[in-house]
C-alpha cells in the first residue's frame, strides 16, 4: 500500500530525511519513531504529498505520487498532530464538507457510525470552539476516515485525549488495519507503539537505524534481549 524508495529531503544544505526505503503493507501498523528532528513528521507529510522530496519515489496504493498525485492522495488520509479545523462549520458539517470533496455517495449513513465510534454523537451541532483539544483531535480523525481511505498517517494521534479517547483511538486504528488499511503512525509514546504496531520504524538524524518487528530489531542486537521498546529505543538512539 505503501512503497518508499530512496526518500529524500534537503532544506538548503540540511538533510531531514536521507535515503529511506520501506514499504507497509495492507493490514499493517507501522510505528515511525525516534528522536525530535528524526525526519518522523517530514516522512509522513512527503508521503501525504504536503511536502515534495528532494529525491525518491513514492507509490501509495499502486499510484505514484509524482506523475498521479491526485489518485494518491485520493487514497490516504492524513491526520497532523494539531488539528486543523474550520471555524464555522459544525462537527457534523466538517464531515458533509470533507465527504463532497471526496466524493462520498454514502455520507448519511456513515456519519452516525462514526461519530459513535469517536464520541462526537453529542458534540454533531457544536462549532471547534465549544470542543476541548481531545474533541477536536477526535473529529480531525473522523474526517480523516470518512472516505474509507486505504492508507491512513497518523502523527501523534494520541494528543490530548483522556485515557477512554485513548482506548476507543487504539480501538480504532485496529480496527481500520483489520479492515486492511495500511496504517503509519509516527508517536514518542512507545508503549502505544509496541502494543499495537506489526512493525517499527527507527530513525535517527533522518536515517533508518532499525526497521522491522520488535524481534527482528532484537535479533540483530542479542544485547538488547528481554528488554522493554523503550530500552531498546534509547540504545538505538544513542540517549
Amino acid at each position: 500500500m505503501i512503497e518508499i524508495e530512496g526518500l529524500e529531503k534537503l532544506y538548503g544544505d540540511l538533510p531531514a530525511v536521507q535515503g529511506l526505503s520501506f514499504a507497509v503493507r495492507a493490514g499493517e501498523v507501522l510505528g515511525l519513531v525516534g528522536p525530535n528532528g528524526a525526519g518522523k513528521t517530514t516522512t509522513l507529510r512527503a508521503i501525504a504529498g504536503i511536502i515534495i522530496p528532494s529525491r525518491g519515489r513514492i507509490t501509495v496504493a499502486g499510484h505514484d505520487l509524482a506523475s498521479d498525485p491526485v489518485a494518491a492522495k485520493a487514497a490516504l488520509a492524513f491526520i497532523p498532530d494539531e488539528p486543523h479545523l474550520f471555524e464555522y462549520l459544525t462537527v457534523e458539517e466538517h464531515l458533509r464538507f470533507v465527504a463532497r470533496l471526496y466524493g462520498v455517495g454514502d455520507v448519511d449513513a456513515q456519519i452516525p457510525g462514526l461519530l459513535g465510534e469517536l464520541e462526537l454523537a453529542e458534540k454533531r451541532a457544536a462549532l471547534p470552539e465549544e470542543l476541548s483539544r481531545g474533541m477536536k483531535q477526535k473529529l480531525a480523525i473522523a474526517c480523516g476516515l470518512i472516505h474509507r481511505p486505504r492508507v491512513l498517517l497518523l502523527d501523534e494521534p494520541l494528543t490530548g485525549l483522556d485515557p477512554v479517547g485513548i482506548r476507543r483511538m487504539k480501538a480504532t486504528i485496529v480496527s481500520r488495519a483489520a479492515e486492511g488499511v495500511a496504517v503509519m503512525l509516527s508517536s514518542h509514546l512507545l508503549h502505544l507503539v509496541e502494543e499495537i504496531c506489526t512493525r517499527v520504524l527507527v530513525l535517527r538524524h533522518g536515517r533508518v537505524v532499525a526497521f522491522g518487528t520488535v524481534a527482528d530489531i532484537v535479533g540483530g542486537r542479542p544485547e538488547l534481549a528481554g528488554q522493554s521498546l523503550e530500552e531498546i529505543f534509547l540504545a538505538l538512539v544513542g540517549e
